[in-house]
C-alpha cells in the first residue's frame, strides 16, 4: 500500500477521482450544500501553496488556523504542508489570553482566522505578540477594524500571492517533504495547568493511517462523512485527513449547533462523536416513551428489549438469537429501529467512532441495541488520536471497555495503574518543554498518558484520569468522571461537577438542563419568574433528590453524593470553567463556587433550599 505525505495527499487523490466530489459546505444564504470536486480542491491547496511561498513562509514556519470547521481550514492545512510548514489549530472559541500564549510560544507570524469572533480576538492581542505580521481572514463579511492597516481576506491573500508563481519553490519543498517533518502542534486544552504544545510529525499521521486501514476494513471511498467535531481537535483532524486518504465524501458542518438540522440533509454514513451526542439521543427516547401510552409505548420498550437481546446477548458474542428474537428483531428494524435512525438522519450509517469522555454503559448498550454501531474509543492528542477502539463489527467487543489497542502501538499499565503507550503514532514530545518531556516518557520510552486502567482479555478499560483522583478526608478514593457520566444520562442535568478532594463526603454543583425542567415545572403547575426562583423551589430540588438517589445506587456509599447546589447558570469557556475541548477545570470551578462549595461543607444543618442532603 502507498501511503502519500500530506504534502501530496490531495493531489494524488484529484488524479484519481477528478470532477468527484471531494468536500461539500453548507451555503447559509441558499439553505443548499456546495459540492467541491477533488480537482477544485487540490487546484485551491496549489494556489494556498503558492500563496503562502509569496508571503514568504519558511519550511518549518509556524501558522496559526484560527477558525470554526471550513473548506479554507484544509486549504490552508494541506498548502502549508505543500511548503513543510507547520500548522497550528486554534479552537475557535480560544480566549484572548489563550491565542496570545500560542502565537507567542510558537512565534507565529501568520494567522488565520474564520467569522468575526476570530478576527476581533485575534486583532485584540496583536499588539502583545511581536511576531504576529498578518491576519488572513477567511469570511468575507467580517468587518475589520478601522485601524488595523494589515489584515486581509482570503480571496485577496490567494489573488496577491498568484500574481508570481512560485510553482518552482514549492515543488522544491514538495520533493523534499519526509516523513521527520513536523505538522502540527497542537496545544492541550490545560485542565490541570499551563497548555503544553504537543508536536505531531507527518511519519505520526502516516503510521496512524496504517493502522486503521487494519481497523477500518469497511471504510471506503464510497463513504460520507459528517465533518462536525472541530478540526482543532485531533480526533476530527485524524479522522479527516483519515478520510480523505480513503478517498470518502468530506461534508463539513460550519456551525456545531446546526448538526441536528444538517445530518438530516446529508445522511452520512460515518462521523466520529462525543458521548454527549448519544447521551443525548438517548434522553430524547427515553422521554419519547415516557410521553406515550398503550400499544406504542410498549411496542417502544419492547424493540430496545429486543435488541439488547439480539445485538448485545447475542450477536455480540458470536451467538446466534433464537429464532423467535431474530423475527421480532427484524420486524422492529424496519419499524422502531429505522424509524429512529431516519429521525436522527443515521440510516445511512456503517458506523460512528465515540471518544473523548466515558461512554456510560446503558448509553453503549442502548445505541447498539436499536442497530447502530457506535465504535466506542480511547485516544489523546499525544497519539494521534486513537489509541484503542472496538472494531468496525457488531460483534467481539465488551461493554465498558475502550476496545483493543490498535496495531502498532503497545500499552503497559505502569505504577498507579497508569497507562503507558509506545509506538510511531505517539508524539516525540511538546514544543518548547524540555523539563516537560523528560517526565512525560519513562525509561523504555513509554508515554504516560495520566490515565488509570487496566487489560483484561486484549480489552483496554479506563478507570480514573490520575490527576483528577479524589481522596476524601476520610482517606476514600474517589473517581469523579464516574460518577459525572452516570448522572449525566439524567434528561434534567446538563452540566455536573463532583466536589470531594480532602472533604469529608461527595457534593456536587449541577447545572440542570432548563429546556426539560420547565417543561416539568409548567406539567406540575410549578409558578416561577426566574431560573434562580426555579431551582430554590422544593419540588424541584426533591425531583433532583429522588433521580440523583436512584442513580448513583451503584456506587458504594462514600462515593455517593450527600448534597448538591442547583445552579442557574452553566460552567462555560469564557468563565474559565471549560477547556476549549468543554472538559472540567475543576480548580477553576473550585474557585469560582469556593463560598456555595463551602456551605455545603458547613457543620450546621443543610439548607433544603437550594441544597439536599442525600
Amino acid at each position: 500500500m502507498n501511503y502519500p505525505h500530506l504534502s501530496v495527499l490531495i493531489r494524488h487523490k484529484a488524479k484519481k477521482y477528478g470532477k468527484r466530489a471531494a468536500l461539500k459546505y453548507r451555503n447559509y444564504a441558499t439553505g443548499k450544500w456546495v459540492p467541491i470536486s477533488w480537482n477544485q480542491f487540490s487546484d485551491t491547496v496549489d494556489r494556498t501553496a503558492n500563496a503562502l511561498a509569496h508571503w514568504g513562509v519558511e519550511e518549518h514556519e509556524n501558522i496559526g488556523i484560527f477558525s470554526q470547521n471550513k473548506p479554507e481550514y484544509l486549504y490552508v492545512d494541506f498548502g502549508a504542508f505543500a511548503n513543510r510548514a507547520v500548522t497550528i489549530p486554534f479552537f475557535a472559541t480560544s480566549s484572548p489570553s489563550q491565542v496570545q500564549y500560542m502565537i507567542n510560544d510558537a512565534q507565529v507570524r501568520y494567522v488565520f482566522v474564520g467569522e468575526q469572533f476570530q478576527y476581533d480576538t485575534a486583532f485584540r492581542v496583536i499588539g502583545l505578540c511581536p511576531t504576529l505580521k498578518q491576519i488572513i481572514i477567511f469570511d468575507k463579511s467580517v468587518v475589520i477594524d478601522s485601524r488595523d492597516e494589515h489584515s486581509i481576506y482570503f480571496e485577496e491573500f490567494l489573488a496577491k500571492g498568484n500574481e508570481v508563481s512560485h510553482e518552482e519553490l514549492v515543488e522544491k519543498r514538495r520533493k523534499e517533504a519526509c516523513p521527520e517533518d513536523l505538522a502540527n502542534i497542537l496545544y492541550t486544552s490545560g485542565t490541570t495547568g499551563e497548555s503544553k504544545g504537543v508536536t505531531l510529525h507527518h511519519s505520526n499521521y502516516l503510521a496512524a493511517f496504517v493502522s486503521h486501514d487494519e481497523r477500518l476494513a469497511c471504510m471506503n471511498d464510497k463513504d460520507v462523512v459528517m465533518s462536525f467535531l472541530p478540526l482543532a481537535h485531533i480526533f476530527e483532524k485524524a479522522w479527516v485527513y483519515y478520510s480523505l486518504y480513503v478517498g470518502c465524501l468530506v461534508c463539513i458542518n460550519l456551525n456545531p449547533a446546526d448538526i441536528q438540522k444538517t445530518l438530516k440533509e446529508v445522511r452520512p454514513t460515518l462521523m466520529s462523536n462525543v458521548p454527549r451526542f448519544w447521551e443525548k439521543v438517548y434522553i430524547g427516547v427515553q422521554e419519547k416513551i415516557e410521553s406515550t401510552t398503550g400499544i406504542t409505548r410498549m411496542l417502544m420498550l419492547d424493540a430496545i428489549k429486543v435488541g439488547k437481546k439480539h445485538n448485545i446477548d447475542y450477536v455480540r458474542v458470536g451467538k446466534k438469537p433464537p429464532l423467535g428474537t431474530q423475527l421480532k428483531y427484524k420486524f422492529y428494524e424496519k419499524t422502531v429501529y429505522t424509524l429512529l435512525k431516519k429521525t436522527l438522519g443515521l440510516e445511512n450509517g456503517k458506523f460512528f467512532p465515540t471518544a473523548g469522555a466515558t461512554v456510560p454503559d446503558e448509553i453503549c448498550e442502548f445505541v447498539h441495541s436499536v442497530g447502530i454501531n457506535m465504535l466506542v474509543g480511547y485516544g489523546l492528542t499525544e497519539s494521534t488520536a486513537t489509541v484503542s477502539c472496538y472494531k468496525d463489527k457488531d460483534r467481539g467487543f465488551e461493554i465498558g471497555s475502550v476496545g483493543t489497542p490498535m496495531p502498532g502501538i503497545e500499552v503497559k499499565i505502569g505504577e498507579n495503574n497508569e497507562i503507558l503507550l509506545r509506538g510511531e503514532t505517539i508524539t516525540k514530545g511538546y514544543y518548547n518543554k524540555e523539563k516537560e518531556n523528560e517526565k512525560a516518557f519513562d525509561e523504555e520510552g513509554f508515554f504516560r498518558t495520566g490515565d488509570a486502567g487496566f487489560m483484561k482479555n486484549g480489552e483496554l478499560y479506563l478507570t480514573e484520569r490520575i490527576k483528577d483522583l479524589f481522596k476524601t478526608s476520610n482517606g476514600k478514593y474517589i473517581t469523579p468522571q464516574a460518577l459525572e457520566a452516570k448522572l449525566l444520562v439524567d434528561r434534567y442535568i446538563d452540566q455536573i461537577a463532583i466536589i470531594a478532594d480532602q472533604r469529608k463526603f461527595v457534593s456536587a454543583l449541577i447545572v440542570p438542563d432548563f429546556h426539560y425542567l420547565d417543561d416539568y415545572a409548567k406539567e406540575e403547575g410549578i409558578k416561577y419568574d426566574s431560573r434562580e426562583e426555579l431551582i430554590k423551589n422544593p419540588r424541584i430540588i426533591r425531583l433532583f433528590e429522588k433521580r440523583i438517589e436512584t442513580l448513583q445506587q451503584q456506587f458504594a456509599h462514600y462515593e455517593q453524593i450527600k448534597k448538591f447546589t442547583l445552579l442557574s447558570n452553566p460552567f462555560s469557556i469564557k468563565s474559565g470553567e471549560l477547556t476549549t475541548t468543554l472538559k472540567l477545570r475543576r480548580g477553576v470551578v473550585a474557585e469560582n463556587y469556593k463560598e456555595i462549595i463551602e456551605k455545603m461543607y458547613r457543620e450546621d444543618k443543610p439548607h433544603y433550599n437550594p441544597e439536599v442532603h442525600l
